[in-house]
């Protein structure tokens, strides 16, 4: 919490720390909620939110999306209980890249210090992204290790650039005072759950959440 990270007394004169993970969560699944409680223990979060996207320009084409409001409920339903909120503002932002998403949310929330959280997945072709470079100007990285990625990781033009910008685990109570670009391995342990997997068991998973009344967890907003 930030008023443990920065001492006893008025804790809303310092920024409130908090996690952005994204993903398409088709659906949102046990594995997810894992790694995002253990996220939020190591760097000391006072809030994760779960950017459920509208869209993956990487993704383009695929036939087993499930519309966005089954998806913003199924994220909903795996994060009872815990200070993780579902949102999908980048629906309402009009944005389609990362880099657009992450400049609005700092400059519409200038009172939190912000982390983006990915999976090593993700670094692996974070080349392929638009901009990727000046999303590492706008806040810390921290990467989560998965299984069958961390050699190919290794290998890539964005490790490859980042690895001046690495910093030790040891580290993780500063973050919040690291310039940009800075990047931390986090390593947990492999969670089995699978969205793929997931999908393949039952194609309909979404019908469940289908015709409920959605509130966006971060915006409040009704999702229609």
């Amino acid at each position: 919490m930030a008023g443990a990270r920065h001492g006893s007394g008025a804790t809303l004169s310092y920024p409130v720390v908090t996690g952005l993970l994204g993903g398409s969560f088709n659906p949102a699944h046990a594995g997810h909620r894992a790694i995002s409680v253990r996220a939020m223990s190591v760097l000391e979060l006072d809030a994760l939110w779960w950017l459920v996207s509208p869209g993956n320009p990487l993704k383009q084409g695929a036939t087993d999306m499930a519309p966005l409001p089954e998806r913003l409920a199924s994220a909903q339903h795996q994060t009872r209980r815990t200070r993780i909120k579902p949102t999908a503002i980048e629906r309402e932002f009009g944005t389609v890249y990362t880099v657009e998403t992450l400049r609005k949310l700092v400059a519409r929330y200038p009172k939190r210090r912000f982390i983006w959280i990915i999976g090593a997945d993700n670094l692996g072709q974070l080349h392929k992204w638009r901009h990727w470079r000046q999303i590492a100007h706008i806040m810390p990285i921290a990467v989560i290790a998965r299984p069958g990625y961390d050699t190919r990781a290794v290998a890539t033009p964005a490790t490859a650039w980042f690895r001046r910008f690495v910093h030790r685990t040891d580290q993780l109570r500063h973050w919040t005072h690291w310039s940009t670009p800075a990047l931390v391995l986090l390593r947990f342990r492999p969670d089995p759950n699978s969205a793929t997997a997931i999908r393949r068991a039952n194609p309909h998973w979404y019908k469940q959440f289908s015709g409920r009344p959605i509130r966006d967890g971060v915006t409040h907003k009704l999702l229609r």
